[in-house]
């Protein structure tokens, strides 16, 4: 074994968390719990919670590898105490739990004990925000309590005002089957995130920090960055604002996705004014490259089509397939600053770029003579 490696039982536990965790579970640091020891033994990992990460840090023994690993929290839940939930239960929580039947060679079982300390985790968190002296999350809490798979936690700081997070899953609906043969893995999500200040006392409040959040992946098709949120009326509360914002994402997905449409059929529009393109995005149509010509030069174009198309124009960026510097082929800064109208048909708009390049490639030719 090779110095600062995980033993191997204890690697087998790591990468499956990694590989099998949903959402993904991050390794921050890995290091050894010994000065005169070639194995690492503990690691830091970084667990998704309340749309952010907590820190555990997971600490085996590379002596005892077959033992099951301790778990250290973070300095701000000195009060998280999961084993007294399985003291509780009189003995039957206790027999269910990973770490009573734990097994070293069974890969899975560190990640099934991540999620059994999350499970226990969310409640001793929704627990502190029921404590709390403020009467608007008290309130806030008991009107979407019914809605599955809510998050929330309390956040401190030495240096900041205390105020609780939400984390609230949106849309009802099976996100990877709005289009066919989109490949993703998993499944899609939209949540949003609230966040209320503390206030011991009860008066007219001002309205929470909120921000939409989305798998990465769903940013090929549609980005919450863009969406424009509902205004927070004076005296709402998360039960009334919610469905507002989920209509606007209802609306705004199904543009999206009509977008795509929009946008396969500018691509199938080049054909016939570029020739077939070199190459092209067939699922999300956001990407397609097309050659062009220029006399004796010969110059790829690639557009780059926005999520907002047709609202939106594609971005050009010209490359010579002649001229070089150090090996990298010459390309033009984006150009996005022609002749563009979002009522066009497809070939119109492809007509009018094609008239656009037939004198900047000219000049992206004599530009690239230049610089070599």
């Amino acid at each position: 074994m090779s110095a600062g490696a995980l033993p191997p039982l204890i690697e087998a536990q790591l990468s499956y968390v990694v590989k099998h965790s949903s959402p993904s579970i991050r390794v921050d640091q890995i290091w050894s719990g010994g000065k005169n020891t070639t194995h690492c033994d503990r690691f830091t990992l970084l667990i998704p919670f309340c749309l952010d990460y907590i820190r555990w840090d997971v600490i085996y023994n590379a002596h005892s590898p077959f033992a099951a690993p301790d778990i250290i929290f973070g300095a701000e839940d000195e009060g998280f105490e999961p084993l007294s939930v399985y003291c509780e239960g009189e003995g039957e929580a206790w027999s269910k739990s990973s770490l009573s039947n734990w097994n070293s060679r069974d890969p899975s079982k560190l990640l099934s004990l991540i999620h059994e300390l999350r499970d226990i985790y969310k409640s001793y968190q929704r627990t502190r925000v029921g404590e709390l002296d403020d009467d608007r999350l008290k309130f806030e809490i008991s009107t979407i309590v019914s809605r599955e798979e809510i998050e929330v936690c309390v956040v401190t700081g030495p240096e900041r005002p205390e105020e609780v997070k939400f984390s609230v899953p949106l849309l009802d609906v099976d996100l990877n089957k709005l289009l066919h043969n989109f490949p993703w893995r998993h499944q899609q999500k939209i949540h949003v995130q609230v966040v209320f200040p503390v206030s011991r006392k009860y008066s007219a409040p001002s309205a929470p920090r909120i921000k939409l959040v989305s798998s990465p992946d769903l940013k090929t098709l549609f980005s919450v960055d863009d969406v424009k949120l509902p205004q927070w009326l004076d005296g709402m509360c998360m039960a009334e604002y919610l469905p507002i914002l989920e209509d606007n994402l209802k609306v705004q997905i199904v543009e999206a996705i009509a977008s795509v449409g929009a946008r396969r059929r500018f691509i199938e529009a080049l054909a016939p004014i570029f020739g077939r393109p070199l190459e092209a995005d067939q699922v999300f149509c956001r990407r397609a490259s097309v050659l062009a010509i220029s006399g004796i030069v010969s110059v790829l174009v690639h557009f780059h089509i926005p999520t907002q198309f047709p609202k939106q124009q594609p971005v050009l960026v010209m490359q010579s397939c002649q001229h070089f510097t150090q090996g990298v082929p010459i390309m033009s800064p984006p150009v996005s600053d022609y002749p563009w109208s979002p009522r066009w048909e497809p070939s119109q708009m492809v007509e009018r770029i094609f008239d656009f390049l037939v004198d900047e490639c000219s000049n992206f030719k004599m530009q690239c003579t230049a610089a070599i």
